[in-house]
């Protein structure tokens, strides 16, 4: 494997467990139209951004709603909800393994500046570590995962070239967008997931707890 020297991570079901907390508030919203919503449907939205997961959910329940309309109905309870996310297993020691160690990190994810400082809310002095924080609607990402500007951005602002960073992502978008940016993926996926969605992913584990950095060139990390 080539030889990694900076390590970027995407957050919302990686390093935060934001996931259940989308579905409950999603789950509450379409129930108002008499809807329900699946694993079948989400497994279409995970990773994706704001405007085309809404799309996606909307058009797979035929909402009466535009993707504005289905973010300010669920905004609120997100707001509520997302003030007590917490670390997804593995996902402190890890970051802080690497930072102990002087390996450069950086966040990428999909989610908007908004969401971002509320789910870091009770989180600040961890996401402090972070050398580079790109949100989703940061001005210079033009378009969102699966295409690669988000980690490219991630990149630049390391001054990392993208064939020396490593991504950590759990959703196949995120897999996809590490890869058009030409950068080693490690898959985490939730374990609803179908694992055939990853196969472009270098690695697959079930947990950041079991990363191992040897074979990637980077430093013993100190758990």
């Amino acid at each position: 494997m080539r030889k990694i020297k900076a390590v970027i991570f995407d957050m919302d079901g990686l390093l935060l467990s934001t996931e259940p907390i989308y579905t409950e508030v999603t789950k509450a919203v379409v129930s108002q139209f008499g809807k329900s919503f699946d694993w079948a449907l989400k497994s279409k939205m995970i990773g994706r951004g704001r405007i085309e997961s809404a799309q996606i959910l909307i058009d797979g329940l035929s909402l009466p709603l535009t993707p504005d309309g289905l973010y300010e109905l669920q905004k609120p309870l997100m707001e509520k909800a997302f003030l007590l996310a917490q670390p997804m297993p593995g996902a402190f020691a890890l970051t802080s393994a690497l930072v102990v160690q002087t390996v450069p990190i950086a966040l990428a994810t999909s989610s908007n500046q908004h969401l971002y400082q509320i789910k870091t809310h009770q989180h600040q002095v961890w996401f402090s570590q972070f050398s580079a924080i790109v949100t989703g609607d940061d001005p210079l990402v033009a378009h969102c995962k699966p295409a690669p500007d988000i980690f490219l951005e991630a990149a630049r602002r390391l001054r990392i070239a993208p064939e020396f960073c490593l991504v950590f992502e759990d959703a196949p978008t995120g897999i996809a967008a590490a890869k058009a940016a030409g950068m080693a993926a490690v898959a985490v996926p939730d374990p609803h997931m179908d694992l055939a969605e990853y196969q472009d992913a270098d690695l697959i584990l079930g947990s950041l707890e079991y990363f191992d950095p040897k074979p990637w060139g980077l430093p013993s990390l100190a758990r």
